[in-house]
């Protein structure tokens, strides 16, 4: 009865994305925590945000769990309902080694919680990316801030001195 059950709640869980890319949608975004990165960075590239299996393909079945996956980053995946942030499932992405780890549902549990599984290579390019993208954004207002500090500076520095 518990096998029926959990594998009754596997076949919703992969329908459900699928009916939701049926109907034209994914998920909404994902939002990345991990190495260099302050806060959370949100991402909607649909690469990556409009399958379920956009960062490996978890019906391949899973694999013997590294010994250093290296660095990783945690993906939290969301849809917006009725203007409010539902976290679907979390995992953490192992871009330069090649694993994902399931973590699992937000709410619920699947038979891929807790998993490692090898990732989908075409997640990569979209996903370093995003990340360089929003690397460059961050720094575009601290670099305005150096330009006008030296500006002022110079303009300081240059001025005749008075008698």
């Amino acid at each position: 009865m518990k096998k029926l059950f959990a594998s009754l709640l596997t076949l919703i869980l992969l329908l459900v994305p699928s009916l939701a890319l049926a109907k034209g949608g994914g998920f909404t975004y994902i939002s990345v925590k991990g190495p260099g990165i302050i806060g959370d960075v949100v991402i909607t590239n649909p690469a990556l945000t409009e399958s379920f299996l956009a960062f490996a393909n978890f019906s391949a079945g899973e694999i013997p769990a590294p010994a250093d996956p290296g660095q990783g980053y945690q993906i939290t995946r969301a849809y917006v309902v009725n203007d409010k942030d539902q976290p679907f499932d979390q995992l953490e992405y192992y871009p330069y080694t090649g694993y994902v780890h399931y973590i699992g549902l937000a709410e619920g549990t699947s038979e891929y919680d807790g998993n490692w599984y090898a990732a989908d290579p075409a997640a990569d390019a979209p996903f370093r990316a995003a990340l360089k993208a929003k690397a460059t954004l961050t720094w575009i207002p601290f670099a305005a801030f150096l330009v006008i500090m030296a500006v002022i500076f110079i303009a300081y520095r240059s001025k005749p001195a008075s008698k």
